[in-house]
């Protein structure tokens, strides 16, 4: 079947921070709604370049100008709408295409109720459906109870080092504040690193020597990519277990740049985005 051209209004709901991803631009820093940069136009030490996550649009102090992500693209690119999409079209994938927010959640402040083992069938089950048995990762996960928008929630919680917590439930992909890496030390000299939680969860299940016999890290985020050095000088051998897309082999390549000792692992499931597709399969 002959793929369907990508026409503007699916184009301006790719995610523009993946896309800086997949063009080598990670965020200086980062919150629940915006992402800053350092400008891809222009060589600067202060981050000027604001990324709205609600919004999904970019906004450069230095020049005053702003815009969708095919705008983006034709600055970026210097060339027209019609040779931004061919672009966009050869280097996204489902991925990358902006997720509808659920009940204004990237709006609204998430206020945590409760804490405890996860114990409700409705999280059991979304486990089951991942591929993850409860027994073998219950101790690194929880059941979060939280207010949002006036409403009350649960989902499955994974905290970081900063007391955030990561949320997921089957209908939301949520954080609550402050977001920040997971970083595990049991004193071993390698660690593992993954882009997200179901990643370790399910590398807990596919390849559990490289959680028994090393530390291990979970950005939470690509955004932090850009903030290892000294986390990730600690250690003799890195193993690296992002995603099969576009920003994860950006996110490899820059850690390997950085650190020859890093080994992309990312063989043990080639032909899946991720660890987690793979035990799905």
């Amino acid at each position: 079947m002959k793929e369907k051209r990508l026409n503007c209004e699916r184009a301006r709901t790719i995610s523009i921070i993946k896309t800086m991803a997949m063009l080598g631009h990670f965020p200086a820093k980062e919150s629940e709604k915006e992402a800053w940069f350092l400008s891809p136009f222009r060589s600067e030490t202060q981050a000027s370049f604001k990324v709205s996550k609600t919004l999904n649009r970019w906004y450069d102090h230095g020049e005053g100008r702003g815009g969708n992500l095919i705008d983006l693209v034709c600055k970026l690119k210097q060339c027209s709408v019609h040779d931004a999409l061919l672009f966009l079209q050869g280097q996204t994938t489902p991925f990358f295409f902006q997720q509808p927010s659920i009940s204004g959640a990237s709006k609204k402040k998430i206020k945590i109720e409760k804490i405890k083992p996860i114990g409700h069938a409705a999280l059991i089950d979304y486990l089951n459906e991942r591929k993850i048995q409860l027994s073998k990762v219950h101790q690194y996960i929880k059941e979060v109870h939280f207010e949002m928008n006036n409403k009350n929630f649960f989902a499955i919680g994974f905290q970081n080092d900063k007391g955030g917590w990561e949320l997921r439930n089957s209908f939301q992909k949520l954080c609550s504040s402050p977001k920040a890496i997971t970083h595990l030390k049991k004193g071993s000299d390698s660690i593992t690193v993954f882009e997200g939680f179901f990643d370790f969860l399910s590398a807990l299940i596919l390849q559990p020597k490289w959680i028994s016999e090393s530390d291990y890290l979970v950005l939470n985020s690509l955004a932090f990519v850009n903030h290892l050095e000294k986390t990730l000088s600690e250690y003799n051998k890195i193993n690296l277990a992002l995603d099969n897309d576009g920003a994860g082999d950006t996110a490899t390549d820059l850690i390997q740049k950085l650190f020859p000792n890093a080994i992309d692992r990312r063989t043990s499931y080639s032909g899946f985005k991720d660890i987690n597709e793979k035990i799905c399969s």
